[in-house]
């Protein structure tokens, strides 16, 4: 008789509830027998992929906003987040997997016009002390670092990160050997330093000194192509945001930074040429250059309007054409107005 009655269906709160007693088994790890053990780990994944299909859907019928909002209010209610955190690396791949969606779905989940999950993570920042670490280990790295990303959405996480030692770690798991972990942790990078507009611009103009002197040294002086690759185009992406105008004024009015660039002009890859170009017009642009900077220019005027006047790039981009004639406009008629710098020496730093 037993066969003939279906089971009832778990509510999504006796999901997240179920799910969450896995998990603290998963976590104590204290079962001896192995068979025992993979029953319960296999209860687990059959869960996790049961709360996935609650926020998606089962590919049939679209997901029932009460059925998410019930389970995204108890998955939040008590420590299930830390716990699964804490327990991917001892799920198999598939199960991560939808672990990952379910995080990243219920980050976006309102319950009654609220977004739960951001009232949540600013009551529980630490989390991020374990998610940033994993790009550490080979293993976990891609899924925390998914994850990361997801949770960097809201503001106070992000905050919380930029504010913390993890941004100096970032220059280390950016050069990570793994060229997949190394790719992740700048996605990461990026997304921490474009997201949030103003909490990025207070963070660059608290931290500029240390901050730029570890990008130019360690990724822009990388000799990783890669690295110098997305380096460049990030620091483009920062210095031409508006909110970082102030910002993007001081690094535009150091010599050293100028220096950097124009040997990047060096590189044998047209990409990074093209993008170093993107950042070196803004120096060009500067109408309150130093004295120092316009020595340079001015020294090296024949070598720059000879370099310019060959830079080209693959396909027609009028404003690509536009942005260098002014470029080739403006150090054409650049002149050392102080006589006193006009003994200065060839920079050495010819494109």
């Amino acid at each position: 008789m037993k066969g003939l009655f279906k089971s009832k269906p778990r509510t999504p709160v006796e999901v997240v509830h179920q799910t969450r007693e896995l998990l603290i088994y998963a976590d104590k790890n204290m079962e001896t027998r192995e068979r025992k053990r993979e029953e319960k780990m296999s209860e687990l994944s059959k869960l996790i992929l049961e709360m996935r299909t609650v926020l998606f859907g089962n590919g049939q019928n679209e997901p029932n906003s009460d059925a998410c909002a019930q389970l995204t209010q108890e998955f939040f209610k008590e420590n299930t987040f830390h716990l699964l955190i804490i327990c991917l690396p001892k799920l198999d791949l598939g199960t991560r997997q939808n672990a990952t969606h379910v995080i990243a779905n219920l980050q976006r989940q309102r319950v009654n016009g609220r977004m739960t999950a951001s009232e949540f993570m600013e009551n529980n920042l630490d989390f991020m002390d374990i998610l940033l670490p994993g790009y550490l280990d080979g293993d976990i790295a891609l899924t925390y670092g998914a994850i990361s990303r997801e949770c960097i959405r809201h503001q106070s996480v992000a905050r919380y990160v930029l504010e913390s030692e993890h941004m100096k770690k970032f220059f280390n798991y950016i050069q990570i050997p793994n060229f997949d972990i190394a790719s992740d942790a700048q996605a990461t990078f990026k997304e921490l330093l474009t997201r949030h507009k103003s909490t990025v611009a207070e963070f660059l103009s608290k931290n500029y000194d240390w901050f730029f002197q570890e990008y130019n040294s360690q990724l822009l002086e990388s000799t990783n192509y890669i690295t110098r690759r997305h380096a460049v185009k990030l620091l483009g992406d920062m210095l031409l945001e508006r909110s970082n105008s102030a910002v993007m004024i001081r690094y535009v009015s150091s010599l050293d930074n100028m220096r950097i660039l124009m040997n990047l002009f060096r590189d044998s890859k047209k990409t990074i040429q093209l993008e170093t170009f993107h950042v070196f017009k803004l120096f060009i642009a500067n109408q309150s250059k130093p004295p120092e900077i316009i020595s340079v220019l001015v020294t090296n005027k024949s070598k720059l309007l000879r370099f310019f006047g060959d830079f080209n790039i693959d396909k027609d981009d009028e404003q690509f054409e536009a942005d260098k004639a002014e470029v080739i406009r403006e150090i054409a008629t650049l002149e050392i107005r102080d006589h006193s710098c006009a003994d200065s020496e060839d920079s050495g730093i010819e494109p």
